[in-house]
């Protein structure tokens, strides 16, 4: 596993807007990455030093399939929420 395609993008809603006041911020990652990891990359892309790390699997919903009765399943996801030490 290679350190930059772990994280895919950072998350930009009204909750990480919030959160964000709190200096909780909200990335995108790959389901193989761990707290570990990507504290490291953090680190090494923004330079700062992360104090704590929260890992959220997002299960993924089903979807219908137009012009048919069945569904499609979409692929879970994981985000990871972290605090820089200010």
């Amino acid at each position: 596993m290679r350190l930059n395609n772990l994280i895919h993008k950072p998350i930009v809603t009204e909750k990480t807007y919030a959160q964000a006041t709190n200096s909780f911020y909200s990335f995108k990652v790959a389901m193989d990455a761990n707290k570990e990891s990507v504290a490291k990359e953090i680190e090494k892309m923004y330079g700062v030093k992360v104090i704590a790390v929260k890992t959220i699997v997002v299960p993924g919903k089903p979807r219908r399939v137009s012009g048919t009765r069945r569904y499609s399943g979409r692929v879970k996801w994981k985000t990871i929420d972290i605090m820089p030490k200010e």
